[in-house]
């Protein structure tokens, strides 16, 4: 066998396969070849040798691959080596990019270093197979395939996340059968894969060997239209082949393929996925024939005046962007996995995928269709990396590579043309501009009308149905709902394309960046979003971090980032970035997200003593929800009860009176708070959640809103009587030269420390020069902080005041601080006075001023405190910008439990809106704080912030013998700045004059919940 590399950079996307189809559940036999192969991995395209493909080969030597898989995340033997090893970390492994190309721009060639696996299987065929008509189907090869089956070369294909046939009839043979593989790293497709994920070669999804009877279904498409008016379907089934229809449910039988029949029918919807049974079966003679199952979803979908509508209904899309990946076997997934996804996005109320940035596994779809979920599906097509040369060679403009673009597209359309849950075709993702757009748009719409096409990229949206755009801000945002956007740049004011765009509806395709702690605003954007008739919906990038599990040179497990693999381009840890670990468990971002986008909202008025009860739902109403209620003072339940809510239909409301045991309670007693929570339930089991699973809660408070506090003293009392190195006043003593805290009460304590530093999140990192806070506040010090005690001493009453200056080395700039201590008989009253001065106004953030990370205390307590109970938001962690998931009530934690370990270490564990706490621990006092005027922000945790910000991994923090708890009037929130806007202005903390409180007591070593007194009485 000659080796003729020439297809590796031929643009074309496959040779010697079959016309593209869809992906049908038959009767005929199919022969799952996964298992294991032998493999051999060689350094250059020309692989182990030509006869690698033929019967008597000896591949003995050869080592056992699991198929599907990509080789990089296998143990392989490279060559020159004996033993099996992993190489991931290493440049034979997985490699990450966001933008770049990891090869040289130089369309279509390829390095001749490109890594290249050799498969082998031999396989025998089941008893009494027939043989005539057989297909060899592909599901999913990374990134060109050559195929040979019993010594015959069958093609070659690319386009890796797509299917690919092979007629095989005539080349099959009863014995054994050598099915052999050529697997090539970079091919000319590499330039139309660039999407922002792993670079993992290999046979990834299954191969199949497809038994075809001679009267069976080549190809199937299914039209199931729904007319809204009429509440009527119209079903029509077309066919290779002539075949019957039967739908037992609706009383079809005998349906001949090609005719059509309208019938009262259900609707499909996300909401109320329903479908039915079918069948369409061959006609002749039944043992040469094919019966092909049919799951049937009546569903129209279109944009008409300037509204996206399903079913002549608006619909508005909770999504996510969803690529698919496993911390072990990268996208190789199995329907566990997937069917774990879409459950998760369920339970946390998000209805839409888009498909990024290629189609899915086939049984992905199904599940979408079984389950509830809007899809917009995205072609494996992204040329981003030709930023870089200013677009030029740009694939989409070139038109030698229209008929590339064209064949990916429609072997995503034909594959998966009859999932009534895609609604919309993505053309492509970030891949510029370019005339092979208009064929590929006009062939699908010849092709399949059915559905609107979108693709974001181009600012003419020539080729879109929907205006389209990645992390605009909020006011950007609010300027697109009203149509009054600026005309993009590259269009004409006032053009034909610039009005066509302003009468498209607008679907955000990418938002809130989920990298590391956050996103936060995502209220904000929701607020605006629900604002207008032109949104369609959102989509939150991205579902899961990219990471993979493995373990450091000390045997400890870390979940491996693209920074940790040395090659270059690299794109880091810019894979870090999805609303759950890579192990699916959830971050706090997925609670938030869900509370932000239920489809139900309940908003308490205590001024007019109602429950408004909001359906946002498009289709349905709330019959399969209950709701209930509880009221609480300072957390702790005093009644609740069922709320009787009337039928709701989609997208409206009803106002309802708070129920009268809540009207006639007693007063709540002086100081204390009342809030009335209302929640939203499942009412019954569902294939995604049980029933009482929570869907929606809402909140109000029922008694007066504190109003500001001043600390008072205990009164005239004698001056205390001090050691001579200890400052005492009422229940604390204070070292006489810092003014720091030593004592208090029987608790040895250290501080507080004026404290401004938080660990960057990588949110506060950002992008580009002009946007990364963190890289800011390095630059001027703020994580360097350095403090002077300038004054200690007190007053005739008994007062102890402290002042001192806290600033950044190198800096003239700093802060002047004032604190005051007041024995408030038993408390310790502590008043702070914060004033800025120097040029703070000189030293820019970006395009704008600079601001403080932080504004509080920190406090250095023994290790031995174990819990922190707390009457405020909770019970996960919360910012001023993240506060949707977290109510208002009393929680308790353990200390270790209150942190959330993002794979890369950064800022986590706040609490917004705390009224007190208290901190406990075996044969240590309890500690008490109290919000003195204004709430405070809490974090407790085992390291301090400087050990945090200098971890690289979760592993790296150790305890480090103390309990470091902040108590803060302010944080930062925390935006998505790592992909998007700065940070509002309104979520930072300025730097300004500055005056806040608490009261700290301490009591002695109990567990039962604090009692009303000096550690949480009203001032």
């Amino acid at each position: 066998m000659a080796t003729d590399l020439g297809y590796v950079a031929d643009r074309s996307q496959g040779v010697g396969g079959r016309a593209p189809r869809a992906y049908l559940c038959t009767s005929a036999r199919a022969l799952d070849l996964s298992g294991q192969w032998r493999f051999r991995l060689c350094a250059t395209a020309e692989g182990t040798g030509p006869g690698f493909v033929e019967d008597g080969y000896d591949d003995s030597a050869w080592d056992l691959l699991r198929i599907p898989s990509q080789w990089v995340l296998e143990p392989v033997t490279p060559p020159g080596e004996i033993e099996p090893r992993s190489v991931r970390g290493t440049a034979h492994g997985p490699l990450y990019t966001n933008t770049a190309l990891p090869i040289p721009l130089d369309p279509p060639n390829v390095p001749t270093e490109n890594p290249t696996g050799d498969h082998r299987l031999v396989f025998d065929l089941p008893p009494e197979w027939r043989q005539g008509g057989s297909v060899l189907r592909f599901l999913g090869v990374d990134s060109c395939a050559k195929v040979w089956l019993n010594g015959t070369e069958l093609g070659h294909f690319k386009g890796s996340r797509l299917p690919y046939e092979f007629d095989v009839g005539s080349v099959l043979r009863r014995g054994p059968n050598v099915l052999a593989v050529r697997v090539h790293r970079w091919s000319s497709g590499t330039y139309l894969e660039d999407q922002d994920m792993w670079w993992l070669p290999g046979i990834f999804r299954e191969v199949e060997l497809l038994e075809r009877p001679p009267g069976g279904f080549d190809d199937v498409v299914v039209r199931a239209d729904y007319d809204h008016v009429n509440a009527a379907g119209t079903l029509r089934i077309e066919a290779t082949a002539p075949g019957l229809v039967d739908v037992p449910e609706l009383g079809i039988r005998d349906l001949p393929t090609g005719s059509a029949v309208t019938l009262p029918v259900e609707p499909w919807s996300a909401e109320v996925p329903r479908r039915y049974a079918g069948t369409l079966r061959s006609v002749g003679d039944p043992a040469d024939g094919e019966t092909v199952a049919l799951a049937i979803g009546f569903r129209t979908a279109a944009v008409v005046d300037g509204r996206l509508l399903v079913n002549g209904r608006p619909v508005f899309f909770r999504g996510v962007n969803r690529h698919e990946h496993d911390p072990d076997r990268g996208r190789t997934l199995d329907v566990a996995t997937m069917r774990r996804d879409l459950v998760l996005m369920k339970q946390h109320n998000l209805n839409a995928v888009r498909t990024s940035h290629y189609p899915p596994h086939p049984a992905f779809l199904e599940l979408c269709d079984e389950l509830g979920m809007w899809v917009v599906e995205e072609c494996d097509l992204e040329t981003h990396g030709f930023i870089y040369a200013g677009w030029e060679g740009n694939p989409p403009a070139d038109p030698a590579w229209r008929d590339s673009m064209l064949q990916r597209e429609q072997r995503m359309v034909e594959r998966d043309k009859n999932h009534p849950s895609v609604v919309i075709w993505s053309l492509a993702n970030e891949s510029w501009v370019g005339e092979n757009f208009d064929a590929v748009a006009a062939w699908i719409r010849e092709r399949d009308p059915t559905r609107p096409l979108m693709y974001e990229r181009d600012p003419s949206y020539r080729n879109s149905d929907v205006y389209s755009l990645m992390y605009p801000d909020l006011k950007s945002l609010a300027t697109i709902g009203r149509r009054e956007e600026p005309t993009p740049e590259g269009v004409e004011a006032g053009s034909t394309d610039d009005a066509r765009r302003r009468r498209l509806p607008f679907l955000l395709c990418e938002y809130a960046h989920a990298m590391g702690a956050g996103p936060g605003s995502l209220a904000d954007y929701q607020r605006i979003l629900e604002s207008s008739e032109r949104f369609c919906g959102a989509f939150v990038w991205e579902w899961v971090d990219h990471g993979f599990n493995a373990y450091d040179a000390d045997g400890e497990p870390f979940v491996l980032h693209g920074g940790d693999v040395a090659y270059r381009p690299n794109g880091g840890r810019y894979c870090l970035d999805g609303l759950v670990a890579p192990d699916r468990t959830p971050w706090p971002g997925l609670a938030e997200l869900k509370s932000v986008v239920a489809p139900v909202a309940l908003h308490v008025d205590a001024a007019t003593w109602t429950v408004t009860v909001t359906n946002k739902h498009d289709v349905r109403d709330l019959d399969h929800l209950r709701f209930g209620w509880v009221v609480e003072d300072d957390g702790a339940a005093i009644v609740g009860g069922d709320l009787d809510v009337p039928r709701v239909a989609a997208r409206s409301s009803v106002t309802l009176p708070i129920a009268a045991e809540i009207r006639d309670l007693a007063p709540n007693p002086p100081g204390s708070e009342r809030w009335l929570t209302v929640r939203a339930e499942l009412s019954a089991a569902t294939t995604w959640a049980d029933a009482g699973h929570l869907v929606a809660a809402g909140q109000g408070r029922l008694d007066r809103p504190i109003g500001p506090a001043r600390l008072r003293a205990a009164g005239p009392q004698a001056l205390p009587t001090s050691r001579t190195d200890r400052l005492s006043v009422g229940p604390a003593e204070l070292d006489p030269a810092s003014g720091r805290l030593v004592r208090l009460g029987d608790l040895e304590l250290d501080g507080p420390v004026l404290d401004v530093a938080r660990a960057p999140t990588e949110n506060d990192r950002g992008q580009g020069p002009r946007n990364t806070m963190a890289a800011t506040w390095a630059a001027v010090g703020l994580n360097r902080v350095q403090h002077r005690t300038d004054s200690v001493r007190r007053d005739e009453g008994g007062t102890v005041v402290v002042t001192g200056r806290s600033g950044p080395a190198a800096q003239r700039f700093g802060l002047r601080w004032t604190m005051t201590y007041t024995d408030l008989g038993g408390g310790l009253g502590l008043e702070v006075s914060v004033t800025p001065e120097g040029p703070w106004d000189e030293t820019p953030h970006g395009a704008y001023r600079l601001t403080l990370p932080r504004l509080g205390l920190r406090f250095g307590l023994p290790g031995g405190y174990r819990s922190v109970e707390w009457f405020g938001r909770g019970p996960g962690e919360s910012y001023v910008d993240f506060t949707a998931a977290a109510l208002v009530g009393r929680y308790a934690r353990s200390i270790d439990d209150l942190q959330t370990h993002y794979l890369v270490p950064e800022e986590n564990g706040n609490h917004v809106e705390t009224r007190w706490l208290r901190v406990t621990g075996d044969g240590l006092p309890t500690l008490h704080a109290r919000a003195a005027g204004s709430l405070f922000d809490f974090t407790a945790r085992r390291w301090t912030t400087e050990d945090l910000e200098k971890a690289r991994r979760p592993t790296d923090l150790r305890d480090s013998g103390r309990v470091w708890l902040n108590l803060d009037h302010a944080q930062q929130g925390l935006g998505s700045a790592s992909c998007g806007p700065a940070l509002p202005e309104r979520y930072r903390v300025p730097v300004e004059p500055t005056t806040f409180g608490i009261v700290l007591a301490t009591t002695g070593n109990r567990e039962d919940p604090p009692q009303r007194g000096v550690a949480d009485r009203p001032d």
